[in-house]
């Protein structure tokens, strides 16, 4: 038994004690999210191409969080069979895991299905949480994993989430992969630090970077309606993608796809797609409406037109 608890607790290691997230830090956060906001434009020109930087499939996934019942979910599932969508992007869906299933037998083959989390090893006894072979077994295909929420209010830290990488990538699921700074980070100029920090622990876990669709998201845009300018973004996805030739290869760093999330809607998600280094999205609350997700999705459009 002391063998089995020790196990557990190595495991555990990658979680903040729950304490520090109590309802005034969450109020905190959602008060930070929503402050006004003081950037300075970036300082670099924009290049004028629109072509993709990386040499992957533009990817638009929708995270649907905590929401929705049978009967919302079931509309939902109609509009996307019923809307048209351009055939070269990789669309991807991560319902709540109790439709997971319900998603899966009912949606077009066109999209694929993702789960919102995986536990960071093989199932047992782990209340309430969820195994990659659980989600491997209902032909789920990809996992979101280091996404702010997780991050800031459930406690998991970089290593964890690191962890959690690796074993659902050796499990033959996908992954999504979050990285993001907080406002006081960004204000503070330590934008960068955060990402390439994120971004190392996600390094120093994984085998390869074959099925990993990096997404950039600013917490301080996440749901609050604010979202990064297309450029401040484009800043962003370049030194990411600099930082995995630097630190990991060149080929890496060029098929890899980062992807942007932070209030991306049908009316900014044209702009954006015309950035050189931006391939893709990663959509909450839009992805909610069927219409508006196809019209994410379509945006690729901006990718073929010539500045």
């Amino acid at each position: 038994m002391a063998a089995v608890c020790t196990s557990v607790t190595s495991q555990f290691s990658g979680l903040r004690p729950p304490s520090k997230f109590d309802a005034s830090t969450n109020r905190s956060f959602l008060q930070l999210a929503n402050s006004q906001l003081r950037f300075s434009a970036s300082s670099k020109p924009c290049r004028g191409v629109v072509a993709m930087a990386g040499n992957g499939k533009f990817f638009v996934g929708g995270n649907w969080k905590c929401n929705g019942s049978k009967e919302s979910i079931t509309r939902l599932v109609s509009d996307l069979n019923s809307a048209t969508l351009e055939t070269d992007v990789d669309v991807v869906v991560a319902p709540p895991f109790v439709y997971l299933d319900l998603v899966k037998s009912s949606l077009t083959y066109r999209i694929e299905i993702s789960s919102q989390n995986s536990w960071i090893g093989k199932g047992g006894a782990f209340t309430g949480e969820i195994s990659v072979e659980q989600l491997t077994d209902i032909g789920c295909k990809w996992v979101i994993l280091g996404h702010s929420e997780r991050r800031h209010i459930i406690g998991e830290n970089d290593e964890f989430i690191g962890k959690k990488a690796a074993y659902a990538l050796s499990q033959g699921l996908r992954v999504i992969a979050c990285i993001g700074e907080l406002l006081e980070e960004r204000e503070a100029g330590n934008t960068f630090d955060v990402c390439f920090k994120q971004l190392k622990a996600y390094s120093d876990a994984i085998p390869s970077w074959d099925a990993v669709v990096i997404a950039y998201e600013p917490v301080w845009a996440i749901g609050t309606g604010k979202v990064a300018t297309p450029e401040q973004a484009q800043e962003v996805h370049v030194a990411c993608r600099d930082w995995l030739k630097k630190n990991v290869s060149a080929e890496v760093a060029s098929k890899t796809r980062i992807i942007y999330g932070g209030s991306v809607n049908g009316s900014n998600c044209a702009e954006l797609a015309k950035k050189e280094d931006i391939d893709g999205f990663l959509v909450g609350g839009a992805s909610l409406k069927g219409p508006e997700f196809a019209t994410i999705v379509n945006s690729v459009r901006f990718k073929k037109v010539a500045a």
